[in-house]
């Protein structure tokens, strides 16, 4: 084990130790919470579009949302661009940090009619995940963004699965994940998203489920659950557990029913006067319906 890692193990128990602490602060729900096995952390989608790496790091660290996903084109500005030094730091700065850097949530997708396009997400993709790599992360999040109406769908879903095993195939050499999101129009259906993966040989290829209202259609969310959970990943995006009609309790029961050993991500939507203080409410939230 590196040096890295054993000052983040030392971090995570140290944290967890606090427990005994008669008053508990977040990063201790947090640490009750992996008695579940599932964690909650965050994608930088909105609530942290706007903070630089040390402060969202920063801000994890006091809310107790203890995983991230870096969210493409945010302030904390890790992109391709970043040279081998920086790369380092980014590395650097998550090791020496309870917090655990999951990877890259970028908007490459593989539908296009336009095959030069495809390609140039394809090999996008590529260069991302060797930046997951590079930064001590573990995979990249690529969506499939819908069907176009002027090919059938069987072309565009054959498309989709054709690109997914491309990209798993050398995330898998860099030992890293492809997190496919439940995205699209189209394609958020699950009988459409299993009809991708139906498709996809390269286990390093995984689901992640979205939270989408489409999740709801007949058959209903259990039965839709169950047609893809075999291709879970480690991370799941969820949307505000206060806000709407989704039944994430019956969510929460279904994964731990499987025993899901992963991420549970907000991808929050809302602006809220004070971003840490609603952090620490979803988390809240969170462990109530883990314990559940």
């Amino acid at each position: 084990m590196n040096h890295h890692q054993s000052r983040r193990d030392f971090l995570q128990k140290s944290l967890a130790a606090g427990l005994g602490l008669a008053l508990w602060n977040p990063a201790d729900l947090a640490a009750f919470s992996q008695q579940s096995n599932m964690q909650l952390g965050l994608v930088t989608y909105q609530w942290g579009k706007d903070w630089d790496l040390p402060e969202l790091i920063a801000n994890c660290e006091k809310t107790g949302l203890l995983g991230v996903e870096l969210r493409t084109e945010h302030a904390h500005g890790v992109e391709t661009q970043l040279s081998s030094s920086q790369r380092r730091e980014v590395n650097k700065r998550f090791a020496d940090s309870p917090v655990t850097c999951l990877g890259y949530g970028s908007n490459f997708a593989y539908h296009y009619t336009d095959q030069q396009e495809v390609r140039e997400n394809i090999e996008g993709t590529k260069q991302y995940l060797q930046l997951c790599k590079d930064i001590g992360a573990t995979g990249i999040k690529v969506k499939p963004n819908g069907l176009p109406e002027e090919v059938s769908k069987e072309k565009t879903i054959a498309q989709i699965a054709d690109s997914l095993n491309e990209v798993g195939r050398f995330a898998k050499d860099l030992g890293q994940l492809v997190r496919v999101e439940v995205h699209g129009k189209l394609t958020q259906q699950l009988p459409n998203m299993k009809a991708i993966f139906d498709q996809v040989t390269e286990d390093s290829v995984k689901v992640c489920w979205n939270c989408n209202d489409q999740d709801l259609l007949p058959p209903g969310l259990e039965a839709n659950f169950n047609s893809v959970k075999k291709w879970f990943g480690d991370t799941v995006h969820i949307r505000e557990l206060n806000e709407g009609d989704y039944p994430y309790q019956q969510l929460m029961n279904l994964f731990k029913q499987m025993n899901y050993k992963g991420w549970i991500l907000l991808e929050a939507r809302t602006a809220p006067a004070n971003r840490i203080a609603a952090m620490e409410e979803q988390l809240r939230l969170f462990n109530a319906m883990t314990k559940a």
